[in-house]
């Protein structure tokens, strides 16, 4: 599933291929694609004549700002949006096509079909699910160490489960994750409450570095992603741990370990991420 850096990557070439452009009318092949509205042909209506003003995102979502609504998308496990004349032909597994006035076309594409569309009224979307409960963003300004050690220090929660609850954090998924926590040094079953008020500020930092170093190169393509010119991501050659199992680590040699972590695959260096399981001292 794409992350945010891969999703923060497709929002950047998105606004460079379709912002500015007016809707002339638009075409679902793939009904249960829509989430909202539940009539589809509301939802054709209401995107004719909308002019897309900018992209943005809102965690892992996608979020299409219209002249009058705005449209969320969630690429899911294998969504893909790119820009084709109208005249081209249809790929297998288009289920959506935005018809623009100068007779192009943005297609969403989907394998999986697990992909979702809402559209709101400008100002409903941040109210409504599926935004409403979404936490901090861990690019913005507001992202700041004490907001960061407010949703994580006094949780006993393990910190990788906690690190991948979007109600907390958003976009960290778990490459991310398990990037992050290598770099700081912390093992992923730590207890959050465990964590020691200089730990806290490590694996703040370090999730920050991670995550624009993966957007500076375009995100990961571990699988399938590619933005919305069609190019991979090349983050996933700068990858210390995640995908290395029985492979040396960079920083010790040790052997990395694959593991199961709240329901997730995980890597571990033993050695670099030592599990603590005292709880921390007032500091």
């Amino acid at each position: 599933m794409p992350e945010l850096p891969e999703v923060e990557t497709v929002k950047r070439t998105l606004n460079v291929l379709v912002a500015g452009k007016t809707i002339k009318e638009v075409e679902v092949l793939l009904p249960r694609i829509i989430q909202k509205p539940s009539d589809i042909r509301m939802f054709e209506f209401l995107l004719q004549g909308q002019t897309i003003q900018t992209i943005e995102r809102r965690g892992k979502f996608l979020r299409f700002v219209l002249s009058d609504y705005v449209l969320v998308s969630h690429l899911r496990m294998e969504g893909r949006y790119g820009l084709y004349p109208s005249e081209e032909a249809l790929e297998l597994h288009t289920h959506v096509l935005f018809h623009f006035t100068d007779g192009t076309d943005l297609r969403y594409k989907d394998v999986r079909q697990f992909g979702t569309m809402h559209l709101f009224p400008k100002g409903e979307e941040l109210v409504q699910p599926p935004l409403h409960k979404l936490g901090l963003e861990p690019l913005d300004d507001e992202f700041t160490l004490e907001a960061f050690r407010q949703q994580i220090a006094k949780r006993t929660t393990k910190i990788k489960p906690l690190l991948l609850n979007q109600a907390y954090i958003v976009g960290i998924g778990n490459i991310y994750v398990d990037e992050s926590l290598f770099l700081a040094g912390i093992h992923p079953e730590r207890e959050a409450s465990s964590l020691t008020s200089k730990e806290l500020q490590v694996l703040y930092e370090a999730i920050i570095q991670t995550l624009r170093d993966s957007v500076e190169v375009g995100g990961s393509s571990v699988k399938s992603y590619v933005n919305g010119q069609g190019e991979i991501g090349m983050f996933q050659h700068q990858l210390r741990i995640y995908g290395r199992k029985a492979e040396a680590c960079y920083a010790c040699g040790s052997e990395i370990q694959k593991t199961v972590v709240g329901g997730r695959g995980t890597h571990i260096c033993l050695t670099c991420q030592p599990l603590k399981r005292t709880r921390k001292k007032n500091q």
